[in-house]
């Protein structure tokens, strides 16, 4: 629903989730405009997904503000690959936690 031009203030819309499409026409209906300091391109951006905005859904800021996204890496950009992957090789040895043992010679050595 578009505000009228004579609110001096808007509601930010929560635009995380949306494509980069849908997120500058939501921001478009909403009043306020949009900027990407990850992607100098974002004019052209198309579907690439928000990930993050501040300032936060339903915050009230002057029309015509600017709501800054970020987007999630798309392939070829670093994006997806940086998670844990089992098993780690080498594999670590059988038999559980082992007790870290003294130095020869430790002046705190554990009494036995």
């Amino acid at each position: 629903m578009p505000i009228t031009p004579k609110t001096p203030e808007v509601r930010v819309p929560r635009l995380v989730g949306l494509m980069a499409m849908d997120a500058r026409e939501a921001a478009e209906n909403q009043g306020v405009r949009l900027a990407a300091p990850d992607r100098p391109d974002f004019h052209r951006t198309v579907v690439d997904y928000v990930v993050r905005q501040y300032p936060l859904p339903g915050a009230e800021v002057p029309r015509g503000a600017v709501i800054t996204v970020w987007f999630d890496l798309s392939e070829g950009e670093g994006g997806g690959g940086a998670g844990i992957r089992e098993p780690r090789l080498p594999i670590p040895p059988p038999g559980g936690l082992r007790r870290e043992l003294d130095e020869p010679g430790d002046a705190f050595e554990v009494l036995r």
